[in-house]
């Protein structure tokens, strides 16, 4: 009689779930909270409560899924998972477009100059400054991403500066509108711009969709890449644009969320099974949208939004940056 022998190792292979799976199961996980943030304790008249939250849902999923998805392809064209879109100094930037307007033009002007209009603007100096970044990554042969960073980190401290030095001369009323608008919230989304974000944040996913094999290629290394025929410089520069005009529209749309994407990436990685970018891509997009809107399904039901969810945010995405570096050190 023929023993055979027993491994543990492949039980768990063969009961693990495929990539397209565990992507389903990421995609009910977030149907769920959805359902749970639209139904809990929805009193009173639906005809209101579903369509309002329903205005706040399309937000987070808008915000997540970019933000996700953004965070992926970026670190994989600058080949570090520790950055994000936001090392480029994208919410210090955010913060004193704003603040540059209100002290400038005035509260009564910004507040009626019209959301497309803000919105464009806002997007379009976010994109300009990220252009810029990128022009000095590529202009010359031999560029190195540690340049980006530095240039990033610079420019977001001068920014912050310039902020906080105008924000102190500020009468109460803009200051206190200027505060309103700094930080990342759901429910003042101006519902007239979620259809323009939609489309853009459409489009964007669509192309960075199809450009996943070269993504998956640029992860090989420049070299590697260069020889298995993908136009390097110019596959990565689009996708750094791309990448960025998604965290662009997000952050215009609600605010900054510096590390939602440093957080989502790191357990899309975890969790996707592979490495291949048809399924960490999504996979961050969804977990994205999962955290966004249980965070604050939990945040309004339990702690009667005592604060924003973008403080926890921040809070858990900095313990997070602090454990992934220490991760990075101890392993090199």
């Amino acid at each position: 009689m023929t023993t055979v022998a027993f491994h543990p190792e492949h039980t768990r292979t063969r009961r693990s779930l495929t990539p397209a799976a565990r992507l389903w199961v990421a995609l009910g996980v977030c149907l769920l909270a959805v359902v749970a943030f639209m139904t809990i304790n929805a009193s009173g008249s639906l005809d209101f409560v579903l369509p309002f939250r329903g205005r706040k849902v399309a937000a987070m999923v808008l915000v997540g899924w970019a933000t996700g998805v953004a965070t992926v392809a970026f670190q994989t064209v600058t080949n570090n998972r520790l950055l994000t879109p936001s090392i480029l100094g994208l919410d210090a930037l955010y913060a004193f477009i704003q603040t540059a307007l209100i002290f400038l033009l005035g509260v009564s002007f910004v507040s009626t100059i019209g959301p497309y209009a803000m919105f464009g603007i806002i997007v379009a100096l976010m994109l300009a400054s990220a252009m810029m970044l990128t022009g000095l990554l590529f202009g010359r042969k031999g560029r190195s991403v540690y340049l980006v960073v530095l240039a990033g980190l610079v420019l977001g401290s001068i920014l912050r500066s310039f902020s906080s030095l105008i924000s102190r001369v500020l009468d109460p009323t803009s200051y206190l509108v200027l505060q309103g608008n700094l930080f990342a919230s759901f429910n003042a989304v101006n519902p007239e711009l979620i259809g323009v974000g939609a489309v853009i944040v459409a489009g964007a996913s669509w192309w960075l969709w199809r450009q996943r094999n070269a993504l998956d290629v640029l992860t090989l290394g420049r070299e590697a890449a260069v020889s298995l025929g993908v136009p390097y410089q110019r596959t990565v520069r689009a996708v750094l644009l791309v990448a960025t005009l998604l965290v662009c529209v997000s952050t215009a749309l609600v605010g900054p969320i510096t590390f939602l994407g440093l957080i989502v990436a790191a357990v899309a990685y975890q969790v996707a099974g592979t490495g291949k970018h048809a399924f960490t891509m999504p996979m961050a997009g969804l977990l994205g949208v999962g955290v966004i809107v249980a965070g604050q399904a939990i945040l309004e039901q339990v702690f009667g939004l005592g604060t924003v969810l973008s403080v926890i945010i921040e809070f858990a995405g900095g313990i997070a940056f602090i454990w992934l570096v220490i991760r990075k050190v101890a392993r090199s």
